[in-house]
């Protein structure tokens, strides 16, 4: 397995809409442990294969406290929603940023497993709110664009500085003063 490089907002890959996956083959596999590797080693619970810079309609999943419980959905649909609750989000794609989003409650998916085999499976709480995260990103669409304009804004200068800090050798950042 391979630890992939997660997009970080606003890298315009990231807007890309996933395609279908018409054959789940070995190399469909190979990528789906590879996410989850990445994903694991991020400490996340989801990632879309569009975060990987990899346009194609797979996502990982694992809320597991024990992170032995790997979900691997290719071709999601969701086929019912239901509820409305607000829950708090961060996203790989945007380290350290987290805000309140209304989500459905309970969904109901279909998707292909790693096998190939269609599945059709309810999700409530946080696993449901997971699945509808990552399949927004498979539709180019990131939880930010659900805040206001002015917080988005605010958001990208703050990654973008932070960006801008780690790239800095530390012997000049130790240097500057705090602000």
């Amino acid at each position: 397995m391979t630890k992939l490089a997660i997009l970080e907002y606003p890298d315009p890959r990231l807007r890309k809409t996933a395609a279908p996956i018409q054959k789940v083959d070995d190399a469909v596999r190979q990528l789906a442990d590879s996410m989850l590797e990445t994903m694991y080693a991020a400490n996340g619970v989801g990632l879309a294969a569009t975060q990987v810079d990899v346009h194609k309609r797979l996502l990982v999943l694992d809320i597991s406290e024990e992170r032995n419980q790997p979900l691997v959905l290719i071709n999601p649909e969701i086929l019912k929603a239901e509820g409305l609750a607000p829950a708090e989000e961060g996203c790989l794609s945007l380290p350290g940023i987290y805000d309140k989003l209304s989500r459905a409650t309970h969904i109901r998916v279909r998707a292909l497993g790693r096998d190939g085999q269609p599945f059709e499976m309810d999700a409530e709480g946080l696993l449901a709110v997971c699945i509808q995260h990552e399949m927004d990103h498979l539709e180019g669409k990131l939880f930010v664009d659900y805040l206001s304009e002015l917080k988005r804004q605010l958001i990208r200068r703050r990654l973008e500085k932070e960006r801008k800090q780690r790239s800095t050798p530390s012997e000049t950042r130790a240097s500057a003063p705090a602000l």
